[in-house]
């Protein structure tokens, strides 16, 4: 909860700073070059050096360089979670069987069925 208060604080700028380090300090971990994530990412090298030096880059760009650096995970959290009502949760509880139950049609055919005991 700190983290999320602490990031609420931060200015546009700030945020911006910590996705450019972050990006950065993942390819540094990776020891890969700018040239060769832009390379594996397909994007030129020129996207990297902005993304790292806080310029604008588009989203996909994002994306594609996340990707190669095993990163995806950051966006996890933009997952919209189905949100489900305490009463529809009781009802559909309700609807679950709790016990067999055959008619008098079923249960005769199942007594007239000889056992197969697999021999």
């Amino acid at each position: 909860m700190n983290e999320i208060i602490s990031i609420l604080s931060y200015s546009d700028d700030a945020i911006l700073k910590e996705v450019c380090n972050f990006v950065k300090q993942k390819r540094i971990d990776r020891h890969l070059t700018q040239q060769e994530l832009a390379k594996n990412a397909i994007v030129s090298r020129s996207t990297i050096s902005l993304l790292e030096r806080g310029e604008n880059i588009s989203l996909i760009n994002l994306i594609k360089i996340l990707r190669i650096l095993d990163a995806l995970y950051v966006f996890e959290q933009f997952r919209v979670q189905p949100q489900v009502s305490p009463m529809l949760l009781a009802k559909e509880a309700q609807k679950k069987r709790k016990r067999v139950y055959h008619t008098d049609a079923e249960r005769n055919s199942l007594v007239n069925e000889p056992e197969d005991l697999g021999w």
